[in-house]
C-alpha cells in the first residue's frame, strides 16, 4: 500500500500545501494558540520555535503501539517545544526549552529533516512517525516534498497531543495515513491549570472528528501493522484528572472501533509536583477503572500492551 502524500506530490499538491504553510508562519496561526508571531522572522511564540524545526533526536524506536512497529520499529523523529506544554509532561526535557530547565535541540534546515525521513527508510523502519508535530508542520511538509523527491515512500504517522487547528487539519488531508492524538483532559478547568489551555477539550474533539473524517479506523495488514487510520492514546492521571469516561463516550461516539491505547505509566514529571493531585502515579486501580469505562462504552480495540498492563496490576495490591 502506498502512502497517501505520493499522489499529493505527483500531481504537485503537496509542494503548493507545504508552500501554504510556510506563508502562514509570517502571522504563525499552525496550532489553536494562534501567536501571530512571524516566525519567518525568527519570532517566537508559546511554542518557542522560529523558521526552522528542532530536532531533539530520529531513531527506530520500539516503545511504540505493537502496529506502528512490527518487526523493524517505528522511525521515530523527536520534535523538540511543544505548542502545549503539560505540566506534568513525560518528554519535559524535549517539550520545553532551555529557558525552562529543558534542552535546546537542533535546528534542522528542511534538507536535512528530509535527510532523517530517507535515513530511518534505509535503515528499515515501518513508518515515518512525527511526535510533537504541530508547531512545525510548515517545516514537515517543506521536508516531505524534498524527500519524497528522492525515495521516500514510508507511512506518515502524525503523533500528537491533539491540540491541533483544523485549518492546518485541512492541509494533511490525504498526506497523513495514520493520525495517533493524545485525549489529555475533558475538563476545560484542568485544561487551564496543567496545560494553558482552556479550549483545549473542544480543540481536541474537534481535531480528531476531522482526523477520523480523513483516514477512518486503524487498518492493520495480514501482519498486525498499521497502514492508515487513527489510533488514540489516553494517558490515564491521577484522580481522574484526564476525564477518561468523558473521553471514551466522546470516541465510540466516534467510532467503537476505535483503537485506543490506555497509558497506565503516569508519573511525576516536570513541574508535577507543584500539584498535589499530580504528585504521584497512577494506582492500579484508576487503571482497572479506565479500562472498565472503554468496556462499558463498547470500544473492544485496545492496544495490545494496555490489555496486558491491567491484567498484570489486577493481580497486584493496590497501593493506595
Amino acid at each position: 500500500m502506498h502512502p497517501s502524500y505520493l499522489t499529493l506530490y505527483h500531481s504537485g499538491e503537496l509542494a503548493r500545501r507545504a508552500e501554504q504553510a510556510v506563508a502562514r508562519l509570517a502571522a504563525c496561526d499552525l496550532c489553536p494558540r494562534q501567536c501571530g508571531v512571524d516566525r519567518l522572522a525568527e519570532e517566537v511564540g508559546y511554542c518557542g520555535t522560529g523558521r526552522l524545526a528542532r530536532v531533539a533526536s530520529f531513531d527506530l524506536h520500539w516503545g511504540e503501539e505493537e502496529p506502528l512497529v512490527g518487526q523493524h520499529g517505528s522511525g521515530t523523529i523527536f520534535f523538540s517545544r511543544c505548542n502545549l506544554a503539560c505540566v506534568f509532561c513525560q518528554n519535559w526535557e524535549i517539550s520545553r526549552g532551555p529557558e525552562h530547565g529543558g534542552e535546546q535541540g537542533t535546528e534542522v534546515a528542511p534538507n536535512q529533516l528530509a535527510w532523517m525521513m530517507l535515513e530511518l527508510q534505509r535503515r528499515g523502519a515501518l513508518n515515518i512517525n512525527l511526535v510533537s508535530p504541530s508547531h512545525v508542520a510548515a517545516q514537515i511538509l517543506e521536508a516531505l516534498v524534498l524527500a519524497v523527491t528522492d525515495g521516500l515512500t514510508l507511512p506518515l504517522v502524525w503523533n500528537t497531543g491533539g491540540y491541533e487547528a483544523l485549518r492546518t487539519l485541512a492541509l494533511l488531508d490525504g498526506l497523513v495515513d495514520i493520525y495517533m492524538p493524545d485525549t489529555k483532559f475533558w475538563d476545560p478547568t484542568i485544561a487551564a491549570r496543567l496545560c494553558h489551555a482552556t479550549d483545549y477539550p473542544d480543540r481536541a474533539r474537534e481535531a480528531i472528528t476531522a482526523m477520523y473524517a480523513q483516514v477512518g479506523d486503524l487498518a492493520l495488514d495480514d501482519n498486525g501493522v498499521a497502514l492508515r487510520g487513527l489510533l488514540v492514546r489516553h494517558l490515564v492521571l491521577p484522580h481522574g484528572l484526564a476525564g477518561t469516561k468523558g473521553w471514551m463516550g466522546f470516541l465510540a461516539g466516534l467510532s467503537r472501533q476505535t483503537y485506543v491505547n490506555i497509558m497506565g505509566q503516569y508519573r511525576p514529571c516536570g513541574r508535577a509536583h507543584e500539584f498535589p493531585q499530580l504528585a504521584r502515579a497512577v494506582s492500579p486501580t484508576e487503571i482497572a477503572q479506565a479500562h472498565e469505562a472503554a468496556r462499558r462504552e463498547g470500544i473492544t480495540r485496545l492496544d495490545k500492551y494496555s490489555n496486558g498492563l491491567v491484567r498484570f496490576l489486577a493481580d497486584r495490591l493496590d497501593p493506595q
